[in-house]
């Protein structure tokens, strides 16, 4: 099955076709053939054809092994880095949160209600507002579920016991280990 990609707009294949002749002129100025590049770059021969070509079909990966390979990778650090449209996004968003910010309307008006977080015991022992929800959880009988053991403890205790013979349960003695 053939693979498929994306066609891209006619501006963008453009700018796509002079990276790949500038790929080629540096590995002309630097007398290296075709060859030699595929290899150090671990492609095939084909690829790299249409990678200097500016074949939308190449992958991002091997772009860079052959920017690599020619050492300009420091280049890449220079795409995407001058971005003026979502600067000026940006912007237009902080600003609109300022003037929301100093405007009369109150601090709480947009923002949505959202449920709060149940009280633990000890804690709705010290606030008077959690007793109801106290009285109700120990009316109910529900408990706390035990704590689960994690898998490295287990492997711990499984470990430590290994060596007693037995493969009962260790006593709290066998379990024990200082700090």
């Amino acid at each position: 099955m053939a693979k498929t990609t994306a066609a891209l707009l006619p501006a963008t294949a453009e700018l796509l076709h002079q990276f790949g002749d500038r790929l080629r002129l540096a590995r002309l100025r630097r007398r290296l053939s075709a060859k030699q590049v595929a290899e150090r770059a671990g492609m095939a021969p084909m690829t790299l054809r249409s990678l200097e070509r500016g074949g939308s079909g190449v992958t991002m990966g091997a772009y860079l092994s052959v920017m690599q390979v020619l050492g300009i990778d420091e280049d890449l650090g220079l795409l995407g880095k001058d971005d003026p449209v979502g600067r000026a996004l940006q912007d237009a968003q902080l600003l609109g949160r300022m003037t929301a910010a100093r405007s009369d309307v109150p601090a709480s008006a947009g923002r949505r209600e959202t449920a709060k977080a149940p009280v633990s015991r000890a804690r709705a022992r010290k606030s008077p507002t959690a007793e109801p929800l106290v009285q109700k959880r120990e009316a109910t009988g529900r408990q706390k579920a035990p704590a689960k053991q994690s898998k490295a403890a287990g492997r711990r205790n499984l470990l430590r016991t290994r060596g007693t013979g037995s493969r009962k349960a260790p006593s709290p003695t066998q379990v024990y280990l200082p700090g």
